[in-house]
């Protein structure tokens, strides 16, 4: 069977750019699931890749293969109609409070990185993403086709400077204490869990868009590898921060160590990617509440981004190490329903 590259290529970009949220681009999630865990967080990381590759290209291939419109259609071909409509619930709960953590990153960095009020980063986010969603929401969406290779790119370069500091191998093997290091062997299954079931409100429908098998195939393994390949990159440069655990956005803190010059547009480009996730969070939230209010859009809007307010007031670091590992239990039962559902080519539609 042919494969269409270009299109290949495309949907790679989107599962990177719909994975890599303010939690990824700071540094802080891969703190929390894996780098605080030391050698294990780096064996942590090459299951979750292996799982980020055959699992996203899994589900992908699962809703080409039904046609499935939406991620509530997904559900329920996973789960049966009558969980899949209760799981379809708990996701438009996580959805706002992951919403929450990408405003609260959105305020870290102007407190952290600029010396600015966290108040004024997150005004400033609602009140853009407002207008965004006023005017059109797609050349937002074009900001990933740059913000992802200048991710990969900046991780690439921190990676090979730091693995030229003193000590770079006895970090990369050390093993650090954690009062909770038994959530080391479940980190890589939460972790990968989280992302995909998230992820499924952007993946779904552009996979049952293309249609065709291969390419949707070979868009989640090349989108599963680079997400891989960051992952990595990402651990082994923040491992050399001392206190890593300590800071808000500790990739913008090596940065400034590592390479000052640069400083200002990986914030830049953090921000964006975090700008450009809160949008997404907040249209895929609307779209579906749409569904059970009859509302103006943008008074669902407003009120979505008044809840998520008040939850992003706790700090970004909390509030993350919080929100993230419980939504990855809660999306555990989501992981193993994939991996057991096969991909019926027949039904493709």
């Amino acid at each position: 069977m042919k494969t269409n590259w270009g299109a290949a290529f495309q949907i790679a970009a989107v599962y990177v750019g719909t994975v890599v949220g303010a939690g990824f681009a700071t540094g802080r999630e891969i703190v929390e699931f894996f780098s605080r865990f030391g050698i294990f967080g780096l064996i942590g990381i090459f299951m979750s890749g292996y799982m980020l590759i055959y699992m996203g290209s899994k589900l992908m291939r699962i809703a080409a293969s039904i046609g499935a419109r939406s991620y509530e259609e997904m559900n329920e071909h996973l789960f049966g109609k009558f969980f899949g409509k209760m799981i379809n619930i708990v996701m438009l709960v996580m959805l706002l409070g992951v919403c929450s953590v990408m405003l609260s990153g959105a305020g870290a960095v102007f407190e952290e990185q600029l010396g600015l009020s966290k108040s004024i980063g997150i005004f400033l986010t609602i009140g853009l993403s407002i207008v965004v969603m006023i005017v059109g929401i797609k050349g937002v969406f074009a900001v990933n086709t740059f913000v992802v290779p200048m991710m990969i790119l900046f991780s690439l370069i921190l990676f090979f400077l730091s693995m030229k500091l003193p000590g770079f191998i006895e970090q990369v093997v050390f093993i650090p204490h954690a009062d909770d290091g038994w959530k080391s062997v479940i980190a890589p299954f939460s972790y990968t869990a989280l992302n995909l079931s998230l992820a499924q409100a952007v993946l779904v429908p552009v996979a049952a868009e293309i249609k065709d098998d291969n390419t949707v195939k070979w868009g989640g393994i090349l989108g599963g590898v680079a997400l891989t390949l960051i992952l990595l990159s990402s651990h082994l440069t923040l491992i050399m921060l001392p206190g890593f655990e300590t800071f808000e956005i500790p990739m913008a803190v090596i940065m400034k160590q590592l390479v000052s010059g640069l400083h200002w547009v990986f914030v830049l480009i953090v921000y964006g990617e975090i700008f450009t996730s809160v949008i997404g969070n907040i249209f895929g939230l609307e779209r579906q509440l749409q569904k059970y209010v009859n509302l103006p859009s943008i008074v669902v809007v407003s009120i979505l981004f008044l809840i998520s307010y008040f939850i992003s007031l706790i700090n970004y670091g909390t509030l993350l190490s919080i929100l993230y590992p419980v939504f990855g239990y809660i999306s555990l039962t989501f992981i193993v329903l994939l991996w057991m559902k096969p991909v019926q080519l027949n039904k493709a539609k």
